[in-house]
Order: structure tokens, then sequence, then C-alpha cells
């Protein structure tokens, strides 16, 4: 007798355990999507300027991970994470070794544009297309930027194609 319920246990727990986790609907826990295919572009941009909308203003804040504040390589980890459907290493010196490198004149959107703001400083941002890019900046918090801009155009280092 103690074989058989030990043996229906094992095989109800394994039943529950085989189940994927429901998605939590408490505010402030974000759920996870399906992975997005990064080539479709109207697909991809659409879902980068949902995310702005949601985002937008947020401040920066060095290890920050929620809307009371974010660091870019966070922003970016959220984005793909809860947005694209996709996991990407948390901090920028990672993200920058994933991927393939694409040339600055060959980006699409959903590439990583990273750049060197300082001697040991990276950045990080998603690049929207028409040469603008979604990212956390210290001064402005959550905002798009313009990889024209005398100041990123001039720190730019690498972009990524994950």
């Amino acid at each position: 007798m103690r074989v058989i319920l030990i043996l229906f246990s094992v095989l109800y727990l394994s039943g529950c355990l085989g189940q994927p986790p429901q998605a939590l609907e408490k505010p402030g826990v974000y759920k996870q999507v399906l992975a997005v295919n990064l080539s479709n572009g109207p697909l991809v941009k659409q879902l980068l300027l949902d995310q702005y909308a949601e985002w937008k203003g947020t401040p920066y804040k060095l290890g920050g991970l929620n809307k009371k504040g974010i660091d870019c390589s966070g922003f970016i980890f959220m984005t793909f994470k809860f947005k694209l459907g996709l996991a990407i290493p948390r901090s920028t010196e990672l993200q920058v070794k994933e991927g393939i490198e694409v040339s600055k004149d060959q980006l699409r959107t959903g590439d990583l544009v990273f750049f060197k703001t300082g001697l040991s400083v990276r950045h990080v941002g998603v690049y929207l297309g028409d040469s603008k890019f979604l990212h956390a900046s210290k001064r402005v918090g959550v905002t798009i930027s313009s990889l024209k801009n005398s100041y990123w155009s001039s720190h730019y280092w690498v972009s990524k194609r994950m």
C-alpha cells in the first residue's frame, strides 16, 4: 500500500511539475512573452515603441531594474526579455559579447548599439531605425536619441545583431 501511495505521489507531482509556469498577473510583475523574430522589423519597432511608452522618463539608476530607476544594460535586458521574449545577459560588458557585429550602415531595428562614454564606461541602446535608438540615459532617463547627435556619434563603438 505504501509503495502505491509513493508511486501515486510521484506521478501526481511529476504531472504538476511538467506544466509550464503560469504568468503572474500581479501589478509590477512582468510576464514572459514568446520570442519575437527580430527580422520582422515592423513588429520589433512597434514592440520597442510600446516599451518606450511604458518606460519613458524612468530615471537612470545604476543597477536598477524597475520603474523607480534603471540603468542602460538593465533596460535592454528587460526590453529583450519581456517585450521581445529573448534572453540576453544583464551587463553591457556581457551584452557586447553576444550576437554578430554589424556595421553602422547595416543597422536594423532591434540591433544593439554600444558606445564608449568614458575610459572604462560603456553604454548600450537598441536601434529603432532612421538613426534613432532607445536607451536609458543618465541625464534624462529612458529616452530616444539620434546616432547623428554629435555626442553619440563621437562615442559610437560597435553594433550587434542578436
